[in-house]
């Protein structure tokens, strides 16, 4: 018989941030943490589906949370379903040892049509006339209206947004907290992601960041309660630690300037035109997938974009196979950022003829990921504010409406934190808590833990020796203001320099 598991993805937690968490920290007390490897690229998308294959991006095929899908001759980003996500999925190995094994997935990524027991992720309704309304997609359909009932329509626009806060994320607790009372599932797989917004506007050194952790810390506290009421062990771990940034790197303005990438313009609008572009890139936080059409053009390709400042290395197909990105839904190189820089869409020369969805918080129609919807326009957030007040209205009366609120450069250059290369200060990289210390160890990589999560539901032989070093100093102390020094740190690696 298995033991039961509560697993969460604590987005963007570090040790850092650890210090101000007393509630999570006393997972750690009890059992052990260690430190956690990461993924390059270092995204949600791509770091849990490592997580729960222990396969990196190469074995997978999550080479980021979007990329070109070659076939359809388009860039879609936050794909929701399960197919898209290769390997053996850590339920599916759990069941080849025990066939009834139950599992909960409440928000972790790819998880429509994905095969366990109860599923819940956030999905909008689609109205015909183009408006969009807050909603979340079940699995029984019947779960739906049980969680609604019971906690509200899912905050889908504290989930995202300029508006993205704490709401969301204490949604998904509560969510998760009624299905382990109603289900009591063998694994519970809970995805937080407050973390990620204060950190991606203010940046990891502003107080922003460390009240962000404390608020966070009480709402996880009752998730807490009951997994131990259910006599389950925790796990909870994070996908990457966010870095302070200050500059933008507008690759595909450099591709564009060089005549490589293309647009075709509609109603006064520009449009990134992928099929008859020479070369663009899928810009995706620190990394960026360039797609070159002509394999003759890589090598001019790679040199162009290693002198475009902020860009600290160019991955061509033997740097991709030595970081576990050589698949083919990869770009032919992949860029990574230098430490305080970070990559955008931007292709076009004249804000004045960007698409009208560039100032809206639009996940699924921009090219690339746009961290500038956090933020009400810095150029003029009285206004864009004003324009989202009659947005709602407009939204409350059933009427069409557009959220018109995001900034363009003025946005970008807002923007004080990121992610996705590999970190270099341990107090930066993420890190894995457990209440159980028999499996206790110092480090672990991310290909490392589905193993783990199933020698803890006892399903697999144990992998580390006895006696391993439980709480590091630095994670189990209530550290004050000062940067503990925290676990050790992953080796150095494609996207990294010490």
């Amino acid at each position: 018989m298995s033991r039961r598991l509560v697993v969460l993805d604590v987005v963007g937690l570090t040790p850092r941030l650890l210090a101000h968490m007393p509630r999570l920290r006393a997972v750690a007390d009890e059992g052990f943490a260690a430190g956690l490897g990461t993924v390059l690229p270092a995204v949600t998308c791509s770091a849990q589906a490592t997580l729960l294959t222990g396969e990196p991006p190469a074995g997978h095929g999550i080479v980021g949370n979007g990329w070109y899908f070659r076939d359809l001759g388009e860039v879609l980003l936050w794909r929701q379903h399960h197919a898209l996500v290769g390997g053996e999925k850590l339920w599916q190995a759990a069941r080849r040892a025990e066939p009834g094994y139950t599992v909960a997935n409440v928000c972790w990524w790819y998880a429509m049509g994905a095969d366990v027991n109860w599923t819940v992720t956030p999905r909008p309704v689609y109205h015909a006339d183009g408006r969009k309304e807050p909603d979340c997609w079940t699995d029984p359909p019947e779960l739906h209206d049980t969680l609604t009932d019971a906690l509200g329509t899912f905050p889908l626009f504290t989930y995202w947004g300029p508006g993205a806060g704490l709401p969301s994320s204490a949604w998904i607790c509560r969510a998760a907290e009624r299905i382990l009372a109603d289900h009591a599932p063998d694994l519970t797989l809970v995805y937080v992601p407050h973390l990620d917004y204060d950190l991606q506007r203010f940046g990891p050194s502003s107080p922003r960041a460390a009240a962000a952790a404390a608020e966070l810390d009480a709402v996880l506290g009752p998730l807490l309660d009951a997994a131990r009421a259910r006599d389950a062990t925790v796990v909870a771990l994070s996908e990457y630690g966010i870095t302070d940034v200050s500059r933008p790197v507008d690759v595909n303005r450099l591709l564009r300037a060089e005549g490589l990438l293309r647009v075709y313009t509609q109603a006064g609008m520009e449009y990134l035109d992928p099929w008859t572009s020479r070369a663009f890139a899928v810009a995706d936080h620190q990394v960026a997938h360039v797609y070159v059409r002509d394999p003759a053009d890589v090598p001019a390709v790679a040199k162009l974009c290693a002198g475009l400042p902020g860009v600290a290395e160019v991955l061509d197909a033997d740097g991709k196979a030595a970081a576990g990105l050589d698949h083919p839904r990869a770009g032919e190189l992949v860029l990574v950022a230098e430490p305080d820089a970070w990559f955008t869409y931007y292709y076009w020369l004249d804000e004045a003829r960007a698409p009208d969805f560039a100032r809206l918080v639009e996940i699924h129609r921009k090219p690339g990921y746009d961290p500038a919807e956090l933020f009400f326009d810095p150029a003029a957030p009285g206004a864009a504010k004003r324009r989202a007040a009659v947005a709602l209205a407009r939204k409350k009366l059933g009427m069409r409406y557009l959220m018109s609120v995001v900034g363009l450069d003025a946005g970008a250059r807002a923007v004080r934190g990121s992610h996705g290369r590999l970190p270099a200060d341990p107090a930066d990289a993420p890190v894995l808590l457990c209440s159980d210390p028999a499996a206790a160890r110092d480090r672990l990589a991310a290909t490392e833990v589905k193993a783990l999560l199933l020698e803890l539901a006892g399903l697999a032989p144990p992998s580390a020796p006895a006696g391993a070093a439980r709480v590091p100093a630095a994670v189990a102390s209530s550290a004050g203001p000062g940067r503990p020094s925290g676990p050790a740190g992953p080796p150095p690696g494609p996207g990294e320099r010490r």
